[in-house]
């Protein structure tokens, strides 16, 4: 089961400035969608509004999942709704495991599930993703390089299985290698009619998830949307053409 997302004339503020000013989106049921931008167009902003980051203050508009409003929702609330936020720099948490920074995450959202399903879920996603046994003894994040730290995201991704996932520069910091592994890890799962919204820079992660909607952010608000299209003409041409030629229209 996917999730409906609708933005409407989104007003949000960091700070007591504001950074996103009137963005409007919707990703319908099993849709990916990717947004791009310049640093500072808001991008990650979004993402940690949607999430419900006490920091990011949303001074109008709604934001709502299949229909009901979420503004006002805890982002334990959130979660429990089917929402997942991958974040852009993952956190450290020196002294907590993986294996159980996993099982707790999975306990709060399906606490039906047996500790030994549990323990084989977590090993079978994990040979997906090409992560060593090894890789759960570890403390979350501590040491970890960047691709070792979006495999860890990508597995909880795939264990979680939320209707609705914001991924917040997912590709940033991986190899070839990784970066093709970790994309088809995301495609599975869209091919099992999950919803996305992926924030990137670059083009090569979307010539593995074909997004349905590329939009490009500027000064908090989406300038231009197209399809695969406007993806390449982004990486040949520029954010300044593309924003200008989005500024005349």
């Amino acid at each position: 089961m996917s999730m409906r997302l609708e933005i409407e004339d989104l007003v949000v503020s960091v700070e007591g400035k504001k950074i996103l000013q009137g963005l409007n989106l919707q990703v319908r049921p099993g849709e990916l969608h990717a947004l791009m931008g310049r640093n500072g167009s808001g991008k990650s902003t979004l993402a940690y509004c949607l999430m419900g980051h006490p920091r990011y203050k949303v001074e109008s508009g709604r934001i709502l999942l299949d229909g009901e409003e979420i503004q006002e929702l805890s982002p334990e609330e959130r979660s429990k709704r089917g929402l997942f936020l991958g974040f852009q720099h993952p956190v450290e948490i020196p002294g907590v495991t993986v294996a159980n920074f996993l099982r707790a995450s999975l306990r709060s959202l399906r606490p039906e599930i047996p500790p030994k399903d549990l323990r084989a879920m977590m090993k079978r996603e994990a040979g997906h993703l090409q992560v060593p046994d090894s890789f759960f003894t570890r403390f979350v994040n501590e040491g970890f390089s960047g691709g070792e730290k979006k495999r860890l995201e990508t597995l909880q991704l795939r264990l979680i299985q939320p209707k609705l996932a914001v991924l917040d520069e997912t590709d940033s910091g991986l190899d070839i290698d990784a970066l093709r592994t970790i994309s088809e890890s995301i495609a599975e799962l869209r091919d099992q009619d999950k919803s996305f919204l992926l924030i990137t820079h670059y083009q090569r992660i979307l010539n593995y998830l074909k997004p349905d909607r590329v939009h490009v952010l500027y000064n908090g608000k989406i300038l231009r949307s197209g399809g695969m299209e406007l993806a390449e003409e982004l990486e040949k041409k520029g954010y300044d053409e593309v924003i200008e030629r989005g500024q005349a229209a």
